[in-house]
């Protein structure tokens, strides 16, 4: 399948958009069914109560309905099967696999899962959110979906998610160890009784604090920099590109940022609500969409906001380094307003940074470097 790399906008009306909706429909319908035959290693251990019958069959069904449509639509509109055949074979597969699974599994035990069911719900979840912002209310009207690096961006994505347990793990361990002996039982209890509005946006707060600092080091550091500019290497900025983050960036930055959550004894859901918004507005920052917001942007983080600290001059690289609040870079005297302006390029103007998620791994570890 050709994917056009210039100037290649997919237009509405055509019939590609809803041909690749359906391929995309019907690989996650696919993939999510593949889940229920092997949940001990395949789902992630936190959801897997949420997967009741009537949940996965509505979310199946639902799958199924979608692509099915869009793959009609596309074969209306284009006069021609050849991309909504690919979608309704992952689709008929979904079919037959969802109906002849025999309803229970054995149990298999692992040291850790793979998270294939967290990489299809998020990406489905998230692409119906901000495909459509990004199609109707873009903001690069020449910035197309499958520009020359879409692959690179979709393969971050992929893996972040697939290694979400193990990620986890890793990550919770610095707070684990580092306060496990302090006496913070009682700072705990009262973090804990307070009001869940309040509690919610003192759990935003604080760690928006720790993730500026721990930001502000990878841009001054440079031996952290290094791993840092993975993610500043994006040039066409869309709501999939932002999971371009190096393997070490995400470890370090994120655990640092979740030290207070961990600690500080924040109820459980406030910790789920946390993942859920800081997960939509990383999203958000990046996306590619025009929408101005209003007084909002100058109490959240928005993709203007954002897309300055990602500007290919270097003069606001050590810009708007938030990801929650734009009143944080105020205190730390970061903070950059350009009113409707937005920057006219994004990127690094690095010719050394290579292409390819594996050679942009390895890239910082270089001894040249």
């Amino acid at each position: 399948m050709d994917f056009k790399t210039e100037n290649a906008r997919l237009k509405i009306g055509e019939g590609k958009i809803s041909g690749y909706l359906s391929i995309f429909i019907g690989v996650c319908s696919f993939l999510f069914t593949v889940c229920l035959y092997f949940p001990n290693v395949l789902t992630t251990s936190e959801f897997r109560h949420l997967y009741t019958e009537g949940f996965v069959e509505a979310f199946i069904l639902s799958l199924l309905v979608l692509g099915i449509g869009f793959a009609l639509s596309s074969f209306i509109l284009r006069k021609k099967a050849d991309i909504a055949a690919i979608g309704l074979g992952f689709l008929l597969s979904t079919i037959l696999l969802f109906y002849l699974f025999p309803g229970q599994t054995s149990e298999v035990s692992t040291l850790f899962t793979i998270g294939l069911d967290w990489l299809v719900l998020d990406i489905f979840f998230t692409s119906a959110i901000f495909i459509p912002l990004e199609l109707f209310l873009p903001k690069r009207l020449d910035q197309t979906k499958f520009h020359s690096e879409w692959r690179t961006d979709l393969a971050y994505f992929i893996y972040s998610h697939l290694l979400v347990q193990i990620l986890g793990i890793i990550i919770r361990t610095p707070a684990a160890v580092s306060f496990s002996g302090l006496p913070i039982a009682e700072i705990q209890s009262k973090i804990s009784a307070i009001a869940f509005p309040l509690q919610l946006f003192l759990a935003l707060f604080i760690t928006d604090l720790f993730q500026w600092t721990i930001h502000f080091l990878f841009h001054k550091v440079p031996f952290l920099w290094r791993f840092h500019a993975i993610h500043h290497s994006i040039k066409e900025i869309d709501w999939l590109a932002g999971s371009r983050i190096h393997l070490i960036d995400l470890i370090v930055v994120r655990s640092f940022t979740f030290i207070p959550i961990y600690v500080l004894g924040f109820s459980n859901a406030v910790f789920l609500t946390y993942l859920v918004w800081v997960s939509i507005q990383a999203v958000l920052a990046h996306s590619n969409t025009r929408i101005n917001f209003g007084f909002l942007k100058y109490i959240f983080v928005t993709p203007q906001y954002h897309h300055w600290h990602h500007s290919a001059e270097a003069e606001y690289y050590d810009r708007n380094f938030a990801i929650h609040f734009p009143f944080i870079d105020m205190i730390f005297g970061t903070y950059l307003n350009k009113g409707d302006e937005w920057p006219s390029k994004t990127g690094l103007n690095d010719p050394e940074m290579p292409k390819g998620i594996l050679k942009q791994t390895i890239h910082p570890f270089k001894v040249n470097k």
